[in-house]
C-alpha cells in the first residue's frame, strides 16, 4: 500500500478558487475520512488524487512519486462512486472482471482475483446475477469488488453510502471497516455524514470552503475541536452554543457572563481575553445535567421531549429564550412544560473567543 502526500494543492474553475494551498499527509494503510458540508471541496480533492480532475497548483504524491501528470489509470488507485456505475447488461462476474479483461490479465488470474474478492465481500452466490436483480447494498459490494481486483495502492470512496437506506448504511459502514482491516489498505472516504466519519476513520479531515479546518482522530476532534465550525459539525445532537462576554480575568482563568444564574468560571491554557470581549460557551448535550428548577447555572422550561430508547433528548428554552438540547437517560421523567435547572462540570465546557477559535483548557 502507499502513503499519499498533498503539498500546497489548489484547484480553480475559471476565476473560482475551490481548493487553496491545501497540504495533507496520509499514511500508508490509514483510513482517512474527508468530512464537510456540500460544496466544501472534499469530492473535488478526492477526484484530484484519483486523476479525474487536473490540479491548478501544488503537487500530489503517491508512494513517493509525484503524479500530477500521470493519467488516472496509471496512478494505482481504485475509486468507488456513489452511483455504483455498474454495466446493467453484464453479470456480477463480468462487471468485477471488466477492467482486468481490458488490460489483458490472463483468464486464470482474473478468475482467482474475482473469486477472492467475492469471498471477501461475501457475494459468491451473486456472481451470475445482473445488477437489476440485486439490492443497493449488494450492488455497492460489486462496485467495491471491482476496485479490489485491481489490487490498487489506495482505495478512494466518494460518498458510497448516500444512496442506501438507513439500515443498509449501518451495515455497509461495518463492511467497509472490516474490509479495511482485512486488506490492510490505504483508504480515503468522502462523506458529509459525521456518524460515518466518527465510526470508521483513523483520522478525520474536516473541510470548509476549500480549506482544512482540523485533522485528527475522531475522539480528538470531538473532545478538542479547534473552532466553532468543527465543534458544531461533530456530534449528534450538535453542541449547544451560548454567547456571552468576559466579565473577569486572571492568570489561566476566565469568567464568562452568559446570562446564567451565576458567572461561569473556566480554566483556560491561554492569555485571558479582555473584560467585555465577546466569547461563546460550548456545551455538549450529554454534559448537561438536570437539577431542580431553582438550582443549576441555567434555568428554563422543557419544550420538546424526544424518546430514543436508551436516551432522551430534551429541548429546553432558557429564561432568555435561547434553546439548548440536553441528553438525559432513557428513563427520563421530564415532561413538556416542566421547569428545570441545568448544570455542568466546568472541565467539560468549551470556550471560544470572538473569532470562533477554541481556547485550550488547562489539564485537570
Amino acid at each position: 500500500m502507499a502513503d499519499i502526500r498533498l503539498t500546497k494543492v489548489s484547484k480553480r474553475y475559471g476565476s473560482a478558487l475551490v481548493i487553496e494551498d491545501l497540504s495533507l499527509d496520509i499514511r500508508s494503510r490509514e483510513f482517512v475520512v474527508f468530512l464537510g458540508p456540500s460544496g466544501c471541496g472534499k469530492s473535488t480533492l478526492l477526484r484530484m488524487i484519483a486523476g479525474l480532475e487536473d490540479i491548478s497548483g501544488g503537487d500530489i504524491s503517491i508512494a513517493g512519486e509525484v503524479v500530477n501528470e500521470v493519467p488516472a489509470r496509471h496512478r494505482g488507485v481504485s475509486m468507488v462512486f456513489q452511483n455504483y456505475a455498474l454495466y446493467p447488461h453484464m453479470s456480477v462476474y463480468e462487471n468485477i472482471s471488466f477492467g482486468l479483461r481490458n488490460t489483458g490479465v490472463p483468464k486464470d488470474e482474473i478468475k482467482r482475483r474475482v473469486t477472492d474478492a467475492a469471498r471477501i465481500l461475501r457475494i459468491e452466490e451473486l456472481l451470475d446475477r445482473k445488477p437489476r436483480d440485486m439490492s443497493g447494498g449488494q450492488r455497492q459490494r460489486v462496485a467495491i469488488g471491482r476496485a479490489i481486483v485491481r489490487q490498487p495502492r489506495a482505495f478512494l470512496f466518494d460518498e458510497p453510502l448516500s444512496n442506501l437506506d438507513a439500515e443498509l448504511r449501518v451495515q455497509m459502514r461495518a463492511e467497509i471497516a472490516r474490509l479495511h482491516h482485512s486488506l490492510d489498505a490505504t483508504m480515503i472516504f468522502v462523506t458529509h455524514d459525521q456518524v460515518e466519519a466518527m465510526t470508521m476513520a483513523d483520522r478525520i479531515v474536516v473541510m470548509r470552503s476549500g480549506h482544512i479546518e482540523q485533522v485528527g482522530t475522531p475522539i480528538e476532534l470531538y473532545r478538542e475541536p479547534r473552532n466553532l465550525f468543527v465543534a458544531g459539525f461533530l456530534g449528534s445532537p450538535k453542541m449547544n452554543f451560548l454567547e456571552g462576554k468576559v466579565s473577569a480575568t486572571s492568570a489561566g482563568r476566565q469568567t464568562l457572563d452568559i446570562g446564567a444564574s451565576r458567572p461561569i468560571d473556566l480554566a483556560v491554557d491561554s492569555h485571558p481575553g479582555e473584560i467585555g470581549a465577546a466569547a461563546t460557551l460550548g456545551l455538549r448535550p450529554e454534559h448537561l445535567q438536570l437539577t431542580g428548577p431553582e438550582d443549576g447555572a441555567l434555568r428554563g422550561k422543557v419544550e420538546l421531549v424526544e424518546k430514543l430508547g436508551n436516551t432522551t433528548h430534551l429541548h429546553v428554552a432558557l429564561t432568555d429564550g435561547r434553546l439548548v438540547i440536553v441528553e438525559d437517560s432513557g428513563e427520563s421523567q421530564a415532561r413538556v412544560d416542566d421547569l428545570v435547572g441545568l448544570d455542568f462540570q466546568p472541565d467539560r465546557a468549551h470556550l471560544f473567543d470572538a473569532a470562533g477559535n477554541a481556547l485550550p483548557r488547562l489539564a485537570p
